[in-house]
């Protein structure tokens, strides 16, 4: 199937998608919105891949949201005038939302492999996934600020897990760009490579390593890790007793401690398709 906005491919269970619109410095048009959520579903659903890259062409990783949604009324925001505006914006706000909290409520991991500029909607894209990753010429922008807009799609409440919440309130009054380098001092980022070529070929490796641990673990650990960013520490404690209860397959680690005793890779089942 073609997309508008992205190229996709699965090989070695690593589904790489790639947001392919270089000469809009991947802005985030309509479709883009729909399609993101939808391959990523596709992808888990079917169990068609341990892991999902997201990468990007050309000199920015993305400029965030197209400008022409901002100046239509693709995202609810013309035509103040109807009284019904706030209800429709609210509606189709929501619908954005959902695109990148797909990223996050996939079984899966996914990695952001990020070059050149990641502008606006890019930070609600990328602190949506698992892990970061960027060249040393990137930088991070909550963009919005400088546009006379604040941060709706999902920045603030995944961005102040993730770094310490004066710089994120910096970062979102000033609009100012973080640089890689900045980034990986506080977490943001998990390593920094010289150029895209060589930032694809080690998050490449890191997917290989995830691909290949048993994946209903790798699901209970991405449940279990954002269960316990939103919740307490005694209400993670409960969740993760109760899913290894649950979910915990003996055979799964028999499997892994065999394999490690005759130098072999363990061989794991997938995780189900949903229908």
């Amino acid at each position: 199937m073609t997309w508008e906005c992205f190229d996709v491919s699965i090989k070695d269970r690593i589904a790489h998608i790639v947001l392919n619109r270089p000469e809009k410095r991947n802005s985030m048009c309509a479709s883009f919105w729909t399609d993101l959520p939808a391959i990523v579903q596709d992808i888990d659903c079917k169990a068609k891949a341990r892991v999902i890259v997201l990468s990007s062409t050309g000199p920015h990783f993305s400029a965030g949201i197209d400008l022409e949604m901002l100046a239509g009324d693709g995202v609810g925001r013309a035509d103040r005038n109807n009284p019904q505006h706030g209800a429709a914006f609210i509606a189709k706000l929501i619908q954005l939302q959902q695109s990148f909290t797909a990223l996050e409520q996939c079984r899966i991991p996914v990695i952001a492999a990020m070059q050149g500029g990641c502008i606006g909607g890019g930070v609600d894209l990328v602190t949506a996934c698992d892990l970061r990753y960027a060249t040393s010429d990137a930088f991070l922008t909550i963009y919005e600020i400088n546009v006379g807009m604040t941060a709706d799609v999902g920045t603030f409440p995944r961005i102040t897990h993730l770094i310490p919440e004066g710089v994120a309130r910096e970062l979102a009054y000033t609009g100012r760009k973080m640089p890689a380098e900045e980034a990986k001092s506080f977490g943001l980022v998990n390593e920094i490579f010289s150029d895209q070529n060589t930032m694809l070929e080690g998050v490449m490796k890191v997917a290989s390593d995830i691909a290949s641990k048993p994946p209903l673990a790798i699901y209970g650990c991405k449940r279990a890790i954002t269960y316990a960013r939103d919740h307490s520490t005694a209400d993670a404690l409960d969740h993760i007793g109760v899913w290894n209860a649950s979910m915990l397959i003996p055979q799964q680690i028999t499997e892994a401690m065999t394999a490690a005793a005759e130098k072999r890779a363990p061989q794991f089942s997938d995780l189900p398709i949903i229908d």
